[in-house]
């Protein structure tokens, strides 16, 4: 089952029923081995930088294109952590709850902020709903998230996440 839906003007998300148990969705966003190999859409690769899922802590991603070539970086700050339940993030502030200075990103990159939402729960069969929500400052910020791919992009991820789970945690 798939349903992405735009819940409000400035919010984007994504809902699925994962085949594969809560507690191994939230190992796989939460631990560092084990997120790379899944969290950005195939053929492009990602590398954690740093990694510390606290409130406050640092969230900070390389992204690479298929040919190997660095993207932008994608640093952010841990808003909320509630072991299997949900995790929020933002791309608005660093480490310690810092604002991030504006950027010069180029067209691959994100250039605005946002603030992602991931929420998980236990469904029967132990399958796990999963819903992804793209929180946004304005409306053609929102659209240009849409545009880049958020819906395919984050689908791709979502489809990875539960292969990645079922080939090595399982």
């Amino acid at each position: 089952m798939s349903k992405t839906q735009q819940a409000n003007k400035l919010e984007l998300v994504l809902e699925r029923e994962l085949d594969v148990p809560c507690n191994l969705v939230w190992k796989a966003w939460t631990t560092r081995e084990h997120i790379e190999p899944w969290w950005c859409p195939k053929p492009y690769s990602a590398k954690v930088v740093d990694m510390n899922v606290k409130p406050g802590g640092a969230f900070n991603m390389q992204m690479f294109d298929p040919e190997g070539n660095k993207l932008p970086p994608n640093n952010g700050c841990y808003l909320e952590v509630v072991e299997n339940e949900r995790l929020s993030f933002t791309s608005a502030l660093l480490e310690g709850f810092q604002p991030a200075p504006e950027t010069d990103k180029n067209s691959e990159g994100c250039d605005f902020p946002f603030t992602a939402i991931i929420t998980f729960s236990d469904l029967p069969g132990g399958k796990t709903k999963y819903v992804a929500r793209g929180l946004h400052r304005n409306e053609a910020e929102m659209k240009k998230h849409e545009q880049m791919g958020f819906q395919e992009g984050w689908g791709m991820c979502a489809d990875q996440l539960v292969a990645y789970i079922k080939e090595n945690l399982m």
